[in-house]
């Protein structure tokens, strides 16, 4: 069997792309993604079955047993079919030689940072972006190896990053630059006229690989970081987190709330007053108000967030 185009993916981002893809520029072909018996072995933030999308538009499925794909059924799969170019959207693993190499156009995918490849090569750009309070993302277009994140570049979109985002809404934006980037890829793969660049003059840096357990907040960081922090592991990511006493408290949204009034008597950490439901606490150089938060407990002043 022939597949031209064809979607590698296992997030709600890779149904939006199918979907876009499918009813705006071409037919995709086939869709690979992974089982969610699959995601019980691993770590997908924001996975979704795209069952609905291919049943929508009869697009054939391959449900790899396996996230790396260097299982022998899929070794079957891909040597008993061909396969013209194919596209990544939200496949959180590297894609190994032998399954590129089926590719006659090669296999593209997505990722950013603030600068240019290979500068900020690694996991969760997007996130890691955020936490640093960069204010650009220049997303990249490119041609996969069987390293992470190479310079072939096929194309580059950039969009801001302002202090209003959380981890969602640059996903919008990351997503609207992304379909752009696509369209051109297929408009110059329809003519046969796919032009990569690999002279990037950037230096290598990596983004190290974040966890649950990364989103613990820390109260003697400034309020800005702590900030940076919530929205960058917000929804549909695990979220920033704290310890009310023995409860676990996920902070989903918050922003800072003023750097003048003096809260010296309180300790960083210390809810100072609730107002609507909405605690306020001292942080090291001002103060910060909790927005949503979820607990098994209501948040009280005089707690001390650890």
């Amino acid at each position: 069997m022939k597949y031209n185009v064809v979607v590698f993916g296992v997030k709600d981002t890779s149904e939006n792309m199918i979907e876009y893809i499918h009813t705006t520029i071409c037919p995709v072909d086939l869709v690979i993604t992974i089982s969610p018996e699959v995601t019980k072995r691993n770590q997908v933030s924001g996975y979704r079955r795209l069952d609905g999308v291919t049943s929508k538009y009869e697009i054939p499925v391959y449900e790899a047993p396996d996230y790396s794909l260097r299982d022998e059924k899929t070794q079957i799969f891909m040597a008993e079919n061909t396969f013209e170019i194919g596209i990544s959207m939200g496949w959180q693993r590297l894609i190994p030689k032998e399954v590129l190499d089926c590719f006659a156009f090669g296999v593209y995918g997505f990722h950013g940072n603030s600068g240019y490849l290979p500068f900020g090569r690694g996991r969760s750009p997007l996130n890691w972006s955020i936490i640093l309070g960069d204010t650009r993302f220049n997303l990249n277009l490119f041609r996969y190896d069987e390293k992470a994140d190479s310079p072939n570049v096929f194309a580059t979109e950039m969009f801001s990053l302002t202090q209003h985002d959380d981890i969602r809404t640059a996903q919008y934006k990351n997503m609207i630059c992304s379909k752009r980037l696509v369209h051109r890829l297929l408009m110059a793969y329809r003519e046969n006229r796919i032009i990569i660049r690999t002279d990037s003059k950037d230096f290598d840096s990596w983004y190290p690989k974040r966890t649950a357990a990364d989103g613990r907040i820390d109260f003697q960081a400034r309020t800005r970081e702590i900030y940076n922090l919530i929205r960058g592991v917000a929804a549909p990511f695990p979220g920033a987190f704290c310890m009310a006493g023995e409860e676990k408290a996920v902070i989903w949204e918050a922003h800072p709330f003023d750097e003048m009034i003096d809260f010296s008597m309180h300790a960083p950490g210390q809810i100072i007053d609730v107002f609507d439901g909405k605690p306020i606490v001292r942080t090291v150089d001002g103060s910060l108000i909790i927005d949503r938060y979820e607990c098994s407990r209501e948040l009280k002043a005089g707690d001390l967030l650890t």
